[in-house]
């Protein structure tokens, strides 16, 4: 599976236990994009960093590679999709992984992309 940039950050708030359950129950994967999507946000506070870093340190963080690349702009050219989504879903396209998101209307439309909202979902 590979965890979209919104689901790490639910993955972080107090209310969501089950999702990091759901998350440590597997071996997790991130884009390069949601990796800097979430390090690079300006407001994170020295707590969240750490715990943030120490989730990627233990996660695989899959690299934008050239594959990756193409499936993205071939996204792009089907329909209207930010750079960041489509290099994250051509990422889970690639490595033929399902894309866990809460963020189900912005990927919905990809043919061959599996998507699980474990916040929807009983996980």
């Amino acid at each position: 599976m590979l965890i979209d940039s919104n689901i790490i950050i639910y993955s972080t708030q107090p209310a969501h236990e089950a999702l990091r359950e759901f998350i440590r129950a597997r071996a997790p994967a991130v884009s390069i994009i949601s990796y800097i999507e979430v390090l690079g946000f300006h407001r994170l506070s020295e707590t969240e960093r750490i715990l943030l870093d120490q989730f990627f340190h233990s996660a695989e963080v899959l690299p934008l590679c050239d594959s990756v690349a193409e499936a993205a702009i071939q996204l792009r050219q089907l329909r209207r999709i930010n750079l960041g989504d489509s290099i994250i879903a051509a990422t889970a396209l690639v490595g033929r992984r399902a894309l866990v998101t809460h963020n189900v209307e912005d990927f919905s439309w990809i043919d061959g992309l599996t998507i699980i909202d474990p916040l929807e979902q009983s996980p």
